[in-house]
C-alpha cells in the first residue's frame, strides 16, 4: 500500500532526523472559580478537628446517619456496655429508666468505670479519657472483656459527642463518683459524692442533642422497651428492669414497670415471637453450643407452615440486622444437615436441588454468637464480618442438627418434603419467568400444537381445549381465527392430585397448557397475565371426554383456582346424537336429551334417523361449528364454586381425584344404589 493510500491522496512527508528536541513549556492547569489559588493554600487551610468534633461535624460515619433510628444506637450503645459485663459475670442486673424529660438512665452493677488516673493521661481519670476520646475503650483489651459488642472503641464517646448532656454515676471503691459532659466536652471534674458501701457499678444518664437530630427529637419508650427486653433474651444469666414516667405510659403503651428474666434465652424469645403458629416439624430446634466465652453460641429455629419467616442474628448481644459470617454458618449447616439425612432414607436424589434459600423459606431463626474481637461492617455494627465465625456456627449447628434430625424420622422426613416442595416451586417458578422475560420483538414461545388466534389482546378471545388431534384438525376448521385458539392435547392430561410435584413438572401436556395460557400457576398466578377471556374445555359427549373434562377441571382447582373464581373457565356442550328427520335435523346433548327431543320435538310425524357421533374429530367441520362454536348457537357451562361450597368441594376432588383410592371405593359403595344397570361379575 502506498503513501498515498494511507493518507488519503497526500504523500507521506519523510521522518524527520531525530534531534534533542526542547522541553514544551509548562502549561498552567485551569483554576475552577470560587477556589483559592497557590499563593492562598498554605498549611493554615489544613483544619483540626480536636477530640469529638469530628463526630458532631459528621455524625452519619459513626452511627449511620441522624434520623430516628440513629438516635437510638445511642441507646444500643450505653447498654451494650452494661451487657458486656453481665456476660462477662460481674454484673446480675441492668436497670432501664426513661424520665419525663426525655433523659434515659442505664445502670448495671458491674465493676464500676475505672476511675484512677490513665497511664498515657495522668491528669484524667479513666472516665474521662474513656467519655472523650475516639478509639479509647476497655474492650481492646482481652483481658478485660473476653467477649465484647464491638472493638471499635468509639462507643460511649459517640453518645457524649451527640447528647446534649451526660451524667455518668460509679460506684466503685465503696465510693459514689460522678462526672458530667456536654456535647464531647468535659462540663465537670470528676467529683466524689460520698460513701456507698453496698453498691457497685456504672449509671449512664443521657439526652440526645437536638442540634444533631432536630428539635423536639426524643427517644421512643416503646422502642427503647423493645431493645431492652430483646437484651434479656439474648443473655439467660441476666435481669432487666424497666422503669418509665407516668407521663409517656399512655402515649406509648408500656408499662410503667417490667423485670425481663428469660432463663430459656431464645427458645422463650422465638416462643414469643411466632406465638403459636402452626409448625412444618415440631418441636422446634434449639440448642446451644458447649463451654463459655469464646465461639459459644446459641439459637432457636422453626419452619412456619403457614407465614413468613425471619433471621435475628446477634454477635456479642449486639444484633446484625444485615446479617454476616455467622448466618451464613447456620444456612450452610441446615442445608448438610438435611441433605445427608436425605442420604440416610435413600432420598438424596430429591433432595439433590434444595438449595440454602429453600431450607431457609419461611423458616424462623434466631442466632446469638459470642466471639472474641469480632469485626463488624460500619459502626453501627450491622454485618458481622469475623471470618471465623462462619466456621464455629457451621460445626456446632450441624452436628446438633444431625441428632435432631435422626432422633425424629417422621418429622424429619416432613421437614425434607416441605424443603423439597420449596425447591420444586422456585424452579418452576424460574422456568415460568423464563417466559415471562420474552419481549415484544420475540414472540412469546408457544408449544407447537396452539393454534392461536390473531386476536393481539385477552378481551373476547377463547381457547378451546380439546382431547387429540383429530379432534383438534375439526376444531381449527370450524373456529373464528380472529378471536378462537385451539390446543390439542395428547390423551388424557395427568391427574394433578395425586402426582407429585416432580412428575407434574415433567409432563409436557400440563407445560404446554400452563405456556399457552401465560398467567402461571398457584402463588405466581397473574390474571392480568391470562391470554384469553375464555378457557372452553371441549372434549367429547361420553364418558371418556367426561373423564378427561374432570381432570382438567381437577388442573384448574389445584393450579389455578383463581382462573375459576375470576370467572374464565367453561364446559363446552357438544352434541352426542343427530336426529334426522326429512329435511330437518336436530342435535341432542345426551340419551335423555335424544328421549326428549323424541317426544317433544319431532313427536313421531315420521322415520327418524339417529346416528351417534363418535368423537368431535368425526363430526363435520359445519357440524361442529354451528353446534359448539359458533357464539350465537352454542352452550356453554360456567365451571363456579359459590364460596360457601369451596371446603366441600375441595373435599370431593380430593375423595374422588386424590390419591387414596380407598376413598373413591367408599364413594361408590356409598352410590351403588343409585346405578339401576349394575351386573353380576
Amino acid at each position: 500500500m502506498s503513501a498515498e493510500d494511507l493518507f488519503g491522496g497526500r504523500k507521506a512527508a519523510p521522518a524527520p532526523t531525530p534531534t534533542k528536541a526542547a522541553a514544551p513549556a509548562a502549561r498552567p492547569a485551569p483554576v475552577r472559580a470560587g477556589t483559592p489559588g497557590e499563593a492562598d493554600y498554605t498549611a493554615s487551610s489544613i483544619e483540626v478537628l480536636e477530640g469529638l468534633e469530628p463526630v458532631r461535624r459528621r455524625p452519619g460515619m459513626y452511627i449511620g446517619g441522624t434520623d430516628e433510628t440513629a438516635m437510638h444506637h445511642l441507646f444500643a450503645e450505653v447498654i451494650d456496655n452494661s451487657m458486656d459485663e453481665a456476660v462477662a459475670g460481674h454484673a446480675t442486673f441492668i436497670e432501664v429508666v426513661m424520665e419525663a424529660d426525655g433523659h434515659v438512665a442505664v445502670t448495671d452493677n458491674g465493676r464500676g468505670f475505672p476511675i484512677d488516673p490513665h497511664p498515657k493521661f495522668p491528669k484524667k481519670s479513666g472516665l474521662e479519657v474513656a467519655m472523650t476520646t475516639l478509639h479509647a475503650g476497655g474492650k481492646f483489651d482481652s483481658k478485660a472483656y473476653e467477649t465484647s459488642g464491638g472493638l471499635h472503641g468509639v462507643g460511649v464517646s459517640v453518645v457524649n459527642a451527640l447528647s446534649e448532656t451526660v451524667e455518668v454515676d460509679v460506684w466503685r471503691n465503696k465510693t459514689q463518683y460522678r462526672q458530667t459532659f456536654s456535647r464531647g466536652a468535659v462540663t465537670s471534674g470528676l467529683q466524689t459524692l460520698g460513701p456507698a458501701p453496698n453498691k457497685r457499678g456504672t449509671r449512664v444518664r443521657f439526652f440526645p442533642d437536638e442540634q444533631i437530630f432536630g428539635k423536639g427529637a426524643r427517644l421512643k419508650p416503646a422502642r427503647i422497651f423493645k431493645m431492652a427486653r430483646s437484651k434479656a433474651y439474648l443473655f439467660g444469666g441476666v435481669e432487666i428492669r424497666w422503669k418509665c414516667a407516668p407521663s409517656l405510659i399512655e402515649a406509648s403503651s408500656v408499662p410503667a414497670e417490667a423485670v425481663f428474666h428469660f432463663p430459656g434465652g431464645l427458645k422463650d424469645y422465638l416462643d414469643q415471637d411466632i406465638g403459636g403458629k402452626e409448625l412444618v416439624a415440631e418441636p422446634m430446634f434449639t440448642g446451644k453450643s458447649p463451654g463459655k466465652g469464646h465461639g459459644s453460641l446459641e439459637w432457636a429455629i422453626a419452619w412456619l407452615s403457614r407465614d413468613d419467616g425471619f433471621v435475628h442474628s446477634y454477635c456479642n448481644t449486639v444484633p446484625t440486622p444485615d446479617g454476616g459470617t455467622h448466618e451464613a454458618g447456620l444456612r450452610i449447616a441446615l442445608l448438610r444437615a438435611l441433605k445427608d439425612h436425605a442420604e440416610r432414607v435413600g432420598q438424596s436424589k430429591r433432595a439433590a436441588q434444595i438449595t440454602t434459600d429453600d431450607v431457609m423459606a419461611s423458616c424462623a431463626a434466631l442466632i446469638s454468637v459470642f466471639i472474641r474481637e469480632p469485626e463488624f461492617q460500619g459502626q453501627n455494627k450491622s454485618r458481622l464480618m469475623t471470618t471465623e465465625a462462619s466456621r464455629i456456627v457451621e460445626n456446632a449447628v450441624r452436628d446438633a442438627f444431625d441428632h435432631w434430625l435422626a432422633e425424629r424420622p417422621s418429622q424429619a422426613n416432613r421437614l425434607l418434603d416441605w424443603a423439597v416442595e420449596r425447591a420444586e416451586d422456585r424452579m418452576r417458578r424460574r422456568a415460568e419467568k423464563d417466559v415471562a422475560r420474552k419481549t415484544a420483538v420475540r414472540r412469546l414461545r408457544l408449544p407447537g400444537k396452539l393454534a392461536d388466534c390473531s386476536n393481539s389482546g385477552a378481551k373476547d378471545s377463547e381457547l378451546f381445549i380439546v382431547e387429540g388431534d383429530s379432534a383438534g384438525g375439526s376444531a381449527k376448521q370450524a373456529r373464528d381465527r380472529a378471536t378462537q385458539a385451539v390446543l390439542p392435547l395428547r390423551g388424557k392430561i395427568l391427574n394433578v392430585a395425586n402426582a407429585g410435584r416432580d412428575k407434574l413438572a415433567a409432563n409436557q401436556t400440563i407445560s404446554d397448557l400452563i405456556q399457552a395460557l401465560g398467567c402461571g400457576t398457584g402463588a405466581q398466578y397473574k390474571d392480568d397475565e391470562l391470554r384469553y377471556e375464555r378457557i372452553i374445555i371441549m372434549t367429547d359427549a361420553d364418558v371418556d371426554g367426561a373423564h378427561i373434562a374432570s381432570l382438567l377441571i381437577t388442573f384448574f382447582w389445584r393450579q389455578m383456582p383463581k382462573l375459576i373464581d375470576n370467572g374464565h373457565l367453561y364446559l363446552a356442550v357438544p352434541p352426542l346424537y343427530r336426529l334426522t328427520q326429512g329435511a330437518k335435523s336436530v342435535y341432542a346433548r345426551d340419551d335423555a336429551d335424544k328421549e326428549r327431543i323424541l317426544k317433544s320435538v319431532l313427536n313421531g310425524r315420521g322415520k327418524v334417523e339417529i346416528s351417534r357421533f363418535k368423537g368431535l374429530g368425526e363430526m363435520p367441520m359445519r357440524v361442529l361449528k354451528d353446534t359448539t362454536m359458533d357464539r350465537r348457537r352454542r352452550t356453554l357451562l360456567r365451571i363456579a364454586v359459590a364460596p360457601e361450597e369451596r371446603e366441600a368441594t375441595a373435599d370431593a376432588v380430593e375423595r374422588l381425584m386424590g390419591s387414596k383410592p380407598e376413598a373413591r371405593f367408599q364413594f361408590i359403595q356409598e352410590r351403588a344404589a343409585l346405578s339401576g344397570d349394575l351386573v353380576d361379575i
